[in-house]
């Protein structure tokens, strides 16, 4: 993920009221000074380089936890409820997705149907389409 996406993904959750959560890996803090166009100090968590030890937490801790894939039981963006506790939408590589490791502590795989030929969007799109809805503002 590059700062331009990381940037993106700060501006909606800032819209919605939720924070950043990302691993600390070296190129992160960079790709976040220069992708963060918010005149204030943005939310943004640090989840260690063990991403799915830190899912497993805030699952534990009683979050829904939401991943952006593509998988048989996967309900359309549209049939997504708004969130009634906290949620943790979890995004994958844009090529590789969500390792299966963490889709397993997914409590809904979510898709967003595409009628065109490409075969899935951005990771800043998807992941701002994904946090508006359980935010109840689609």
């Amino acid at each position: 993920m590059n700062g331009a996406n990381l940037g993106t993904l700060l501006r909606t959750c800032d819209a919605v009221g939720a924070c950043l959560a990302v691993p600390r890996l070296p190129w992160v803090p960079d790709a976040l000074a220069r992708g963060n166009t918010l005149r204030q100090h943005a939310c943004v968590h640090w989840t260690g380089r063990d991403v799915t030890s830190w899912l497993a937490a805030q699952r534990s801790a009683g979050s829904w936890v939401v991943g952006v894939e593509l998988a048989d039981e996967a309900v359309r963006l549209a049939d997504l409820p708004a969130a009634r506790r906290r949620t943790v939408a979890v995004l994958g590589h844009e090529q590789s997705g969500i390792p299966p490791e963490a889709i397993e502590l997914l409590d809904v795989a979510v898709e967003i149907p595409m009628i065109g030929i490409g075969a899935s969007l951005n990771v800043a799109v998807a992941g701002s389409l994904v946090l508006y809805r359980p935010a109840g503002f689609l």
